[in-house]
């Protein structure tokens, strides 16, 4: 995708992200209110991903400062209105 392309693509804020995995593939559900989009990857492009991601998220600090942030599968969106989590998650 080229560059201005990118620029006109529809943006959304992606409120719940999902994913599972198989020996042959990862599948990565991304969603915004009603709306979704699953993607389907090789766990070489998802080994690939999480260094891209640990490289712009290294430039972003560098830029902005550290990130707080702590991953815990409770955290609820202020969005979400349905499928949330339980204690159990």
């Amino acid at each position: 995708m080229k560059s201005d392309d990118l620029k006109k693509a529809p943006k959304l804020f992606c409120e719940s992200i999902n994913l599972g995995f198989t020996p042959e593939y990862f599948v990565i559900g991304l969603s915004s209110g009603s709306q979704g989009t699953i993607y389907t990857l090789t766990p070489q492009h998802v080994k690939r991903l999480e260094q891209y991601l640990k490289h712009q998220i290294a430039e972003y600090q560098k830029e902005h400062g550290e990130i707080k942030a702590e991953w815990n599968p409770n955290i609820v969106s202020p969005l979400q209105r349905a499928n949330l989590p339980t204690e159990l998650s």
